[in-house]
C-alpha cells in the first residue's frame, strides 16, 4: 500500500477521492461548503463553456450513448469520427489522426503496438505512468535518461544504436511536452537535433500542452517551433478540452498502421457519437477562441509572479501548472490542507513522498482561463499565512486529524 494509503481509514473522501460538487467552475461544493478550486485541469474553462454545453446536451437528444455499437474497425465508425481526425490533422499539421476512446489505455497500445523485441525506446525519467505501463507491455528493451538530461540522452542512444544495429530494429524515443508535476518542458528543441547524428522517432505525450502552449494552442512543438520533426504527438481530451478521449497524429503510414493494430480501439466499443460532436466543437473553440488562452495566461503569470516575489519555491516550471514547494511530512501536509479547505476555502492538491523528496511536500495549483485576478489573490494571502503556520510548528504533529 502507498503512501497515502495508510491513511485511507482517516482520509478517504477528503484527502483522497475527495468529492467536489456543483457547476464545474473555480468555485465548488465541497462537503457542503463552497471552495474556491485550483485542482482541476480545465485549462481553457471549456467545460462549462455555453456552447460547450449547449452541443452536449443537443447530441447526446440526437444520438442516445448507444450510438456506433460496435468496435470502430467493424461497425462503430461514423462520418464524424472521420470529421474530427481530419479537422485535427488539419490543425496539427500533421498528415493524419487517429481518434482514440481514452487518453491511459491509448498511450498503452500506442508503445505496446509500434514497438517489438527487435526495438529500443529510449524515456524522460519523469514520464507518465501511462509511459511506464505501456512500456510494461512492450517487448522492446529499454533504457531510461535522467530528467531532461541530455548528456545522459545521448549516452543512451549510444547505446540503443549499438543495439539496433544488431537486431535490424529501431529507436523510439518519448518524452512528455509537459510535464505535469513540475510544470516543465520537455526539451524537444534539443532532443530534434539529435536526429542529425542518430536515428530515432520521436513519440511526444502533450497533455498538458495541447490547447494551452504554443502561438495557436498545437502544444509545446509548436511552442519549440519543432512541429515538423515530431513524428507522433499524442494529445489527451482530459485537460484543455476537459472530456474524455485523445488523438494521435503523424505520418500516414504511421496513423495506419495504429488504425489496424491498435488493440485498445480493436477491441473496444467505439466512441459514442455526443463524445465525438463534443470534440469537434471542443477542437472549433480552441482554434478560434483566442481569448480563453490569453486569459489562461494571465491568471498564470499573476499566479506565478506573486508566489515568487512571496518567496515561495515555484521550482522550473514554464507551463500553467504551478507547484509550490514546502517543507513538511505527510501529517503536516493532512493539516495544513485542513487549514486551506476548512478556514481559507481554498481546494488544491497535496503530493507527498514518492513523487516529491522526504520531508518535502508539494501543492499542485492548476490556473484555468475562468480564474479571476481577484481569485489568486485571495490565494496568494491564504499561501502567505500557512506558510507562517509552517513555519512556528502550526501543523507538527504525529498522526493525521481524522475529517
Amino acid at each position: 500500500m502507498g503512501e497515502l494509503g495508510k491513511y485511507a481509514s482517516q482520509g478517504h473522501g477528503y484527502f483522497t477521492f475527495p468529492k467536489l460538487e456543483g457547476e464545474i467552475n473555480p468555485r465548488m461544493m465541497f462537503r457542503g461548503k463552497e471552495v474556491l478550486c485550483w485542482s482541476l485541469n480545465n485549462y481553457l474553462g471549456l467545460a462549462n463553456h455555453p456552447e460547450v454545453r449547449k452541443v452536449d446536451g443537443e447530441a447526446a437528444q440526437a444520438w442516445g450513448l448507444g450510438y456506433p455499437m460496435g468496435s470502430r474497425m467493424l461497425t462503430g465508425n461514423s462520418n464524424l469520427h472521420e470529421k474530427f481526425e481530419d479537422e485535427a490533422s488539419k490543425f496539427m499539421g500533421k498528415e493524419d489522426t487517429y481518434l482514440l476512446n481514452f487518453g491511459y489505455q491509448g498511450m498503452l497500445s500506442i508503445i505496446q503496438s509500434i514497438t517489438d523485441r527487435k526495438d529500443v525506446i529510449v524515456y524522460d525519467q519523469l514520464a507518465h505512468a501511462c509511459i511506464i505501463d505501456g512500456m510494461m507491455l512492450s517487448l522492446a528493451k529499454r533504457f531510461v535518461y535522467a530528467h531532461n538530461d541530455m548528456t545522459q540522452f545521448e549516452d543512451r542512444l549510444q547505446k540503443a544504436t549499438r543495439i539496433v544495429e544488431k537486431t535490424g530494429g529501431g529507436i523510439l524515443v518519448i518524452t512528455e511536452g509537459v510535464f505535469g508535476m513540475k510544470g516543465d518542458l520537455g526539451r524537444l528543441d534539443e532532443i530534434v537535433k539529435f536526429k542529425e547524428k542518430y536515428k530515432f522517432r520521436l513519440f511526444v505525450d502533450d497533455a498538458h500542452g495541447f490547447g494551452v502552449m504554443g502561438a495557436t494552442g498545437k502544444g509545446t512543438p509548436e511552442h519549440f517551433g519543432v512541429m515538423d520533426q515530431v513524428d507522433i504527438i499524442f494529445n489527451t481530451f482530459a485537460k484543455s478540452m476537459a472530456m474524455i478521449g485523445a488523438f494521435v497524429s503523424g505520418e500516414e503510414k504511421v496513423i495506419k498502421y495504429l488504425r489496424y493494430n491498435l488493440r485498445s480501439q480493436i477491441y473496444a466499443k467505439s466512441m459514442p457519437m455526443p463524445l465525438v460532436v463534443g470534440a469537434i466543437k471542443r477542437l472549433e473553440l480552441l482554434q478560434n477562441e483566442p481569448a480563453l488562452r490569453e486569459n489562461l495566461w494571465k491568471v498564470v503569470h499573476h499566479l506565478q509572479s506573486g508566489l515568487r516575489s512571496r518567496g515561495f519555491d515555484i521550482g522550473i516550471t514554464q507551463s500553467p501548472v504551478t507547484p509550490v514547494y514546502l517543507k513538511g511530512g505527510t501529517e503536516e501536509a493532512a493539516r495544513l490542507i485542513i487549514d486551506l479547505r476548512e478556514n481559507h476555502r481554498i481546494f488544491v492538491s497535496v503530493v507527498t513522498y514518492p513523487v516529491v523528496e522526504r520531508g518535502e511536500l508539494m501543492l499542485r495549483i492548476i490556473p484555468t482561463a475562468t480564474h479571476t485576478i481577484e481569485d489568486v489573490d485571495i490565494t496568494l494571502q491564504a499561501f502567505e499565512t500557512i506558510r507562517d503556520n509552517m513555519q512556528k510548528g502550526v501543523y507538527s504533529g504525529n498522526s493525521i486529524i481524522n475529517v
